[in-house]
């Protein structure tokens, strides 16, 4: 292993991050109600162009006057190509309250687009005097981006956590797909005249993962398109959670609580591992450095992962 220890990401719970578009207020309050963990209230996508300024003057006065609880809040500017981004930059850091805990940046494809957003939201601070240093979130949508994915995820102190934003990356590297996430009917493989699906976004995660894990940075699965389907919307978040990631977009409300139900460690897993955690305390006291748990090797790898799940408990408990 490297002399070099991976850093720890942040210790905040991100299992769902729910978005609302900053041009209807009238949802802000459900949104803080919610369950969700990490409110993204939306200036991009979700917003159209003739919108753009009510919806950040909007978002600017629910910052201060909406009891957002203990989540984190979150606004997504535009994009660094758009005309629109520093205006929310310096906007909402010159107006908003302290409230706000976050930036997410979409549409990164290098780590100098971090750094031009970084100096400006410093020189924004230090004029207006905010003591509370604003956080970043990336999007990785793009070829450029998952390409230039590690020097990203060491781009700023700033960063917090990176998603992946499926619909946009999909167009960019040309994939022949309409659907947002989830299983792609053409993505299959043939044996013996049977289909066999597969995952077409796992490459991109496991890479998001890596990539996180090396800088100490929160890898957070994104939106899935089909709000109907629970079932695929569960079986990705499941797929994401076993790759590493800590959470998922809801673009729907009714996908926070799946979200929830997936990256919150199962009691019948938090006592598992607690008890694999007190094999190998067992183990030590007898000079071992393994053990047999419930039929299977345990050794000091498994502590790691064993404490992982404990904490990951822990933290959403006490939060």
């Amino acid at each position: 292993m490297s002399f070099r220890i991976q850093p720890a990401a942040p210790a905040r719970p991100n299992r769902c991050q729910l978005f609302g578009p900053g041009s209807r207020p009238a949802i802000f309050e459900k949104m803080a109600g919610s369950a969700a963990d990490v409110i993204n209230l939306d200036l991009e996508d979700s917003v159209a162009p003739s919108d753009k300024d009510s919806a950040r003057d909007n978002i600017i006065q629910a910052i201060g006057d909406i009891d957002w609880g203990n989540k984190t809040l979150s606004v997504r500017i535009n994009g660094l190509d758009t005309p629109y981004w520093y205006r929310d930059v310096v906007e909402l850091l010159e107006k908003a309250s302290d409230r706000l805990d976050q930036i997410m940046i979409p549409k990164v494809g290098c780590a100098a687009d971090l750094y031009a957003v970084d100096a400006l939201v410093t020189a924004v601070e230090r004029a207006k005097g905010r003591t509370k240093p604003i956080k970043f979130e990336v999007i990785i949508e793009s070829a450029a981006g998952i390409a230039h994915v590690e020097e990203i995820a060491a781009g700023s102190p700033r960063l917090e956590a990176m998603s992946l934003g499926a619909a946009d990356f999909a167009a960019s590297m040309g994939m022949a797909t309409t659907g947002i996430g989830g299983t792609q009917e053409n993505y299959y493989m043939l044996r013996e005249g049977e289909k066999h699906w597969s995952d077409p976004w796992h490459w991109a995660q496991a890479a998001i993962v890596a990539a996180c894990r090396t800088h100490g940075v929160l890898p957070v699965d994104g939106p899935f398109g089909d709000f109907s389907d629970d079932e695929g919307y569960r079986a990705q978040a499941l797929r994401s959670a076993t790759l590493g990631m800590v959470g998922k977009w809801a673009i729907h409300p009714k996908q926070v609580a799946l979200a929830n139900e997936v990256f919150t460690p199962s009691e019948a897993a938090v006592t598992e591992a607690r008890e694999i955690l007190a094999a190998m305390e067992a183990a030590k006291a007898k000079g071992e450095g393994a053990t047999v748990y419930k039929g299977r090797l345990v050794d000091i790898a498994s502590i790691k992962q064993a404490e992982v799940i404990v904490k990951q408990s822990e933290m959403i408990a006490g939060h």
